[in-house]
């Protein structure tokens, strides 16, 4: 009897511990769960803080070879229907150009490949010759005489600009897959015919040399045809620079500046020689352009 008695009261006491015990896990499993939904039983649990990206662009490349046309060449900077090439933007020692701006010996690291003339088709030929210099940076200026044509009929398609610039980007990807791009934008031509126009002399000059027809062509001309043809050379100028926008922009090193077009260039910046291509103080704006892009830590979009 007595431990029937024992057992009688131990029942209930292994039930209330089994109860007790009970209630304690389901507390604690709500506990957990309440931690892990981020509420009032607990903190919410912090993700891994990712690590802030940093960009591979290096502001203070070494070295540099410009690719482009006349007006990388200087041409018409320093005496009439000549280049000049040492009044370049880009590679220049008459002016405050981009290498005298980036590089403490400009003179051996950087490298001028442009040409007077040259279109689009002619970039992938020009980087050919830089590439055994291996750049730490490539300047590209190209597309006003794929505008600037006899008519408008012959201005560069834009599938075959886009196709060239592509191409030539893609092989400058496979030989230097580091080197650095800075794309300059085509001028506004119309805004150089607007201006230039009030000049006698440059405008004999445009007739003479025939300078882009398509635009400066009958320059006085203000009837509905011209202002056709000239809405067109712009609308195609327009479409170039966006293809080099759109391109540029899939590179991560490659660096589409639109304040070349945007540039409101007056007869200061102008060449006295033809009222087109830019002056030395011309030349010294578009390097102030260059420096700021290429130097800014994160350009804006």
């Amino acid at each position: 009897m007595p431990d029937s008695a024992a057992r009688s009261r131990r029942g209930p006491v292994r039930a209330a511990v089994a109860a007790l015990t009970a209630a304690l896990v389901v507390a604690g499993t709500a506990a957990c769960d309440d931690k892990e939904a981020g509420g009032a039983g607990g903190s919410a649990a912090k993700p891994t803080p990712k690590p802030t990206p940093t960009s591979a662009w290096n502001t203070r490349p070494a070295s540099l070879a410009s690719l482009g046309d006349s007006i990388t060449r200087g041409f018409n900077a320093c005496s009439p229907l000549s280049d000049c090439p040492e009044a370049s933007w880009a590679t220049g020692t008459a002016v405050d150009s981009l290498a005298r701006r980036l590089l403490p010996s400009p003179a051996g690291k950087s490298w001028n490949y442009a040409k007077s003339g040259a279109r689009m088709a002619d970039l992938p030929g020009q980087l050919a010759q830089a590439l055994p210099r291996e750049p730490e940076l490539v300047t590209v200026e190209m597309g006003a005489n794929d505008a600037c044509r006899a008519d408008v009929a012959a201005m560069t398609s834009v599938d075959q600009y886009r196709a060239d610039f592509t191409a030539a980007l893609k092989n400058l990807r496979r030989s230097l897959p580091k080197t650095q791009v800075y794309v300059a934008s085509v001028p506004d031509l119309k805004r150089l015919w607007a201006e230039g126009r009030a000049d006698p002399l440059g405008k004999q000059v445009w007739k003479l040399a025939r300078i882009c027809p398509s635009m400066l062509g009958d320059a006085d001309a203000v009837d509905a045809a011209s202002t056709a043809r000239r809405g067109q050379v712009e609308q195609r100028v327009a479409a170039y620079n966006a293809v080099l926008k759109e391109v540029c922009g899939k590179d991560p090193l490659c660096r589409y500046d639109g304040a070349v077009n945007d540039f409101r260039f007056t007869g200061a910046e102008l060449s006295q020689w033809d009222w087109f291509h830019p002056s030395k103080e011309g030349q010294r704006e578009l390097a102030a352009m260059a420096y700021r892009k290429i130097t800014e830590r994160e350009p804006a979009a």
